[in-house]
């Protein structure tokens, strides 16, 4: 071995300290041959020793530049391959990634110094697909260290279960490809524990292109996925609500139109008004209500453009929008209020506010319209059925009583007097007999008819049955009954009938009595007037008797 290369392998990195000191030796011995050659020099540093060490250190210089000129040269190289965008990594040397055992002085001594100095798992893989080298940090993600991941099969050990098969495919296509590739998978820590990695496959290639391997990258990526995962759940959970609230939405709308056909049906108007007094919605029976044309639609429209609408339809206008503005004042709910229309109608309206949820703002008014025209036309019916004679059409028993009470009331409360006067026909009973019901009908109707002529408007005509009518004056004098007496006998009396040619006519007989004067009761009144009636037709006929005074006044 030559002095030169001696020196250079000395100078190159080497595995081991005892084999430097081999190598210095080695040197030493073959320096000493070289001391003939310094027998020139003075006499003084013709010394071994003195040879010996000029000897090394021109070796030693000679040595250094050479190193350190390889040393240039193959860093250039290293950085000019790893700087060229999108090119694979080239380790230039003659070592085969296949000599597990290699020595540290092979070429792929600088691609280890590259990926100890990274952040991330840095490996490479062998052409049968085994992990031949990885750095350090695989403890740190995984728990396992070098020695362990690569005295096993990487994917079994580290791999998650369902993700080894995927990574053993995307191994195979990038060495049959020799492209890169970059994919996520899962990995299995010591402890149990899965870990998200992101990969990249980079083929390795010499300088004349031949594939030696796959640089392995990996770099943590759980922060990320579980970013991710949050992402989607949070997604996921919008699309819930999202979904839920179209959900909801679709429900109410079908219960709005639920609810729209439901007041349609309705025969009562209703309209609600909004907080700024717009209408919100009016169904098919308010139309009817106000006389509205069915095309035009009001919602959207202020309140007072509506009541300028309808006025033209009311009696009394006025009256309304003094009720209107009197409801508004107010948030209770509104009573029945009658509105007469010019055509004769009755419409009745009632509103109240409409509370907002849970309490809050109200959000606006609600009004509802009833025609009430053939209830009120049917109301007033029975009552005439209830309190009035269907063949005279004068007020019966049961009104006569109810009056009767009340004025006795009045008149206790007023220090007023109340007159009751008792008719009974004389001679009635003599026609219906002879010329039938028929004809006895037609002399109540003409009587009932003609007295009622005679009698003053706060005077009350009744018919209490058959052919005994009643008369109540309230505030009345004895004289005033006596003279109110005297024109209805007059007035019967006068009255003539024509049944089959022949004429026939009836008288009265009248009882008087006075409230409190007589009695201050109802029935005993009644049985006072009854017996002056008796009197007065015990007497004839076709005249009155005014009632005695009550057995408790005579026995004062």
């Amino acid at each position: 071995m030559s002095a030169l290369s001696m020196a250079r392998s000395l100078l190159l990195p080497s595995s081991s300290r005892p084999c430097r000191l081999l190598k210095v030796a080695l040197l030493c011995a073959a320096l000493l041959p070289a001391g003939p050659a310094l027998a020139g020099l003075p006499e003084g540093m013709g010394s071994p020793w003195v040879t010996l060490a000029t000897g090394l250190a021109m070796m030693l210089a000679v040595a250094g530049g050479i190193y350190l000129l390889l040393l240039r040269q193959q860093l250039a190289r290293l950085q000019a391959q790893l700087s060229a965008p999108g090119s694979s990594v080239a380790l230039v040397g003659e070592a085969a990634p296949e000599c597990v055992g290699a020595s540290e002085e092979g070429p792929d001594r600088y691609f280890r110094l590259a990926a100890e100095a990274g952040h991330g798992v840095e490996g490479w893989i062998n052409l049968e697909g085994r992990l031949y080298w990885v750095n350090q940090l695989v403890e740190l993600y995984t728990g396992y260290s070098a020695q362990e991941v690569l005295a096993a099969d990487f994917i079994d050990l580290l791999v998650y279960e369902r993700d080894r098969r995927y990574c053993r495919d995307q191994i195979r296509q990038a060495l049959e490809g020799g492209v890169q590739a970059e994919f996520e998978l899962r990995i299995v820590t010591k402890a149990g524990s899965s870990l998200w990695m992101a990969c990249h496959w980079q083929p390795i290639r010499n300088e004349s292109g031949m594939l030696l391997g796959l640089r392995v990258s990996m770099n943590d990526i759980q922060a990320r996925k579980e970013a991710e995962y949050k992402l989607l759940e949070s997604v996921a959970a919008l699309r819930r609500a999202q979904a839920l609230s179209e959900h909801y939405l679709r429900r109410s709308n079908e219960e709005r139109s639920r609810l729209s056909a439901l007041l349609d049906v309705v025969r009562m108007g209703i309209l609600f008004m909004d907080a700024d007094r717009r209408v919100v919605f009016c169904n098919r029976a308010l139309y009817d209500i106000w006389r509205m044309p069915p095309g035009e639609s009001f919602v959207g429209v202020r309140d007072a453009v509506l009541q300028q609408y309808v006025m033209p339809f009311l009696e009394e206008p006025v009256v309304y929008q003094r009720h209107i503005a009197a409801v508004l004042e107010h948030r209770a709910p509104s009573e029945p209020f009658e509105i007469h229309f010019k055509d004769g109608r009755v419409i009745t309206d009632f509103s109240r506010v409409v509370p907002g949820p849970e309490g809050t703002r109200p959000i606006g008014r609600m009004w509802v319209f009833e025609d009430v025209t053939e209830q009120r036309r049917v109301a007033e019916q029975l009552m005439r059925l209830a309190e009035r004679d269907p063949l005279t059409n004068l007020f019966n028993r049961r009104r006569f009583h109810e009056e009767l009470e009340r004025m006795l009331a009045d008149g206790r409360r007023h220090h007023e007097e109340v007159g009751l006067l008792a008719i009974d026909l004389d001679g009635f009973k003599p026609v219906n007999d002879r010329f039938g019901h028929q004809a006895g009908d037609e002399v109540l109707v003409g009587l009932s008819n003609a007295v009622l002529a005679v009698v003053r408007r706060n005077e009350m005509f009744f018919r209490m049955g058959g052919d005994e009518f009643a008369i109540l004056v309230p505030s009345a004098s004895a004289q005033e009954l006596s003279e109110l007496a005297r024109r209805v006998c007059v007035c019967i009396a006068g009255m003539h009938f024509t049944f089959g040619g022949d004429s026939v006519f009836v008288t009265a007989s009248i009882g008087i009595a006075i409230g409190p004067h007589h009695d201050n009761d109802g029935e005993r009144l009644i049985g006072a007037a009854d017996r002056a009636m008796y009197v007065a037709k015990a007497s004839g006929g076709n005249c009155w008797e005014l009632a005695r005074e009550s057995r408790s006044e005579r026995l004062v």
